[in-house]
């Protein structure tokens, strides 16, 4: 009876140890398609942010070659230079993103991995979307007077010279858009779809992640 019972002891055993071995191949298994996954689902987030630096190569070399055509007018120059500067910001911020992506090991524990996804979000949602939110709802008066320059160049026409007194009508325009993503902002927050909002702002390839980790974790836990 007792050798019964040892044997029946040894067999739970061999068993147990042949469930962990199952359940470990099986967690390496999912983990592995999981990470071919996270990698797919963050490539459209690369190509989007790989458009936007072309996109800001783009509008920088526009600044540039505006405000370098009209040096003689420090009005014109001012202009041309603030577009450059969001040109410049429309490289660094993307290049930022992708290097957050490129820091991304998905070889490394989950918890590692949702660290470095949560540092992306953070980043897109508390800097990259504030500082757009803002520079975009003021930098369309310097676009708009570099149109304007260009038709006044081919009329011969001296354009600052027909613009004095409207810079204070320019500083109203812009106090008004900042003053309008402020409230669209606070009534998207008071409405309860901040989450959303910030989401929309991580990007739905960020998103994704964050549900593929969290399957992770569970499937880990079980």
């Amino acid at each position: 009876m007792t050798m019964e019972l040892d044997e029946m002891k040894q067999a739970w055993q061999e068993l147990s140890v042949r469930l962990d071995r199952q359940h470990a191949m099986n967690l390496q298994i999912f983990r592995g398609g999981q990470s071919d996954r996270l990698r797919r689902g963050l490539r459209p987030l690369v190509w989007g942010q790989a458009a936007q630096m072309a996109l800001g190569i783009a509008i920088m070399l526009w600044g540039i070659r505006f405000w370098s055509t009209h040096a003689h007018v420090w009005q014109a120059m001012a202009c041309g230079i603030a577009v450059q500067a969001f040109g410049t910001l429309e490289i660094i911020f993307p290049a930022r993103v992708l290097s957050l992506v490129q820091a991304i090991d998905y070889t490394a524990p989950v918890l590692e991995i949702q660290r470095r996804v949560a540092r992306l979000r953070a980043w897109r949602v508390k800097v990259e979307a504030p500082v757009f939110a803002v520079l975009g709802s003021i930098i369309w008066i310097p676009v708009m007077l570099m149109f304007i320059q260009y038709g006044m160049d081919r009329a011969g026409v001296d354009l600052w010279s027909r613009l004095t007194g409207t810079l204070p009508w320019l500083l109203l325009c812009a106090a008004a858009s900042l003053a309008v993503v402020a409230i669209a902002y606070a009534v998207v927050r008071w409405l309860g779809y901040r989450r959303w909002l910030e989401d929309s702002f991580a990007s739905s390839a960020v998103k994704r992640a964050e549900i593929m980790l969290e399957e992770i974790v569970r499937f880990e836990r079980e």
